[in-house]
């Protein structure tokens, strides 16, 4: 679809990712609404805000089907309509075990990355449908394809995020709204630090990363394109080759990997 002069939501647009999608788009001619948790960091890109598009700011949290309600009243109040739902907002737990993992940690992720992808796409849809053309975009992950060691339940959360993206594909398909799911490999921001969770120690290992600002550019272009499927970066290109050739070997590959770093 075409990005100038349409008008976007994009949750977790305070920071990483996000940011970067929300300021790619005003780039183009685009009106934002940007949503996150953190006032101060949607602050933050408002201040980064250029080119010719339109920027709005909500402090949202998704898992608030009342508040994502309430979203939809604001953003259509301000800006008429939506053309296209950008869902980036995800967290990540702990890098332990699950045995390590307690409920309420398994609650908090699950909560984050499913229930505030499918409270936005419910909540949203409707709009969406009214439009001559309109797109959904739902970020997963890589570890949705491939299972990471210490990641266990974050990538379980991020496959039911992959399954449901893409049979809202299939329902949607010959309709007006495209579906786009993106899976990125490993990306340079402080998802652990927006997650409150520390750091993993990569003692020494220094694992290929892409960019915020490039993982936005493959994003906007999934999305210009009406695209299925996005990878992002060459390990997510290579170890999805890798788990289509044989998953039992990617799978073994991979754990080998981070029980050396955990």
């Amino acid at each position: 679809m075409q990005v100038y002069g349409k008008t976007f939501v994009v949750t977790g647009g305070g920071n990483g990712i996000g940011r970067q999608v929300v300021l790619g788009l005003l780039r183009k001619g685009a009106t934002v609404s940007a949503v996150d948790l953190n006032a101060d960091a949607l602050e933050g890109t408002q201040a980064l805000a250029t080119g010719t598009g339109t920027l709005s700011t909500h402090v949202v949290n998704v898992t608030d089907r009342q508040a994502v309600a309430a979203l939809l009243e604001d953003v259509t109040s301000l800006h008429g309509h939506v053309d296209g739902l950008i869902n980036v907002a995800g967290i990540i737990h702990r890098f332990v075990p699950v045995a390590d993992l307690s409920f309420e940690d398994f609650e908090r992720v699950m909560n984050v990355n499913l229930w505030g992808t499918v409270n936005m796409c419910k909540t949203f849809l409707p709009a969406l449908r009214r439009r001559p053309a309109a797109a959904i975009l739902n970020v997963s992950s890589l570890s949705a394809l491939l299972p990471f060691a210490g990641q266990t339940f974050y990538g379980a959360t991020k496959a039911a995020v992959k399954q449901f993206s893409e049979g809202l594909y299939q329902e949607l398909s010959g309709t007006a709204v495209a579906v786009t799911t993106v899976f990125p490999g490993n990306i340079s921001t402080d998802i652990s630090g927006n997650s409150g969770v520390k750091a993993i120690d990569p003692k020494g290992r220094k694992a290929p990363s892409t960019t915020p600002e490039a993982t936005a550019a493959k994003i906007i272009q999934g999305l210009e394109r009406g695209s299925f499927r996005v990878l992002v970066g060459t390990d997510a290109k290579i170890l999805d080759a890798a788990a289509r050739m044989s998953s039992r070997i990617a799978t073994a590959f991979i754990g080998r990997q981070m029980k050396s770093v955990l």
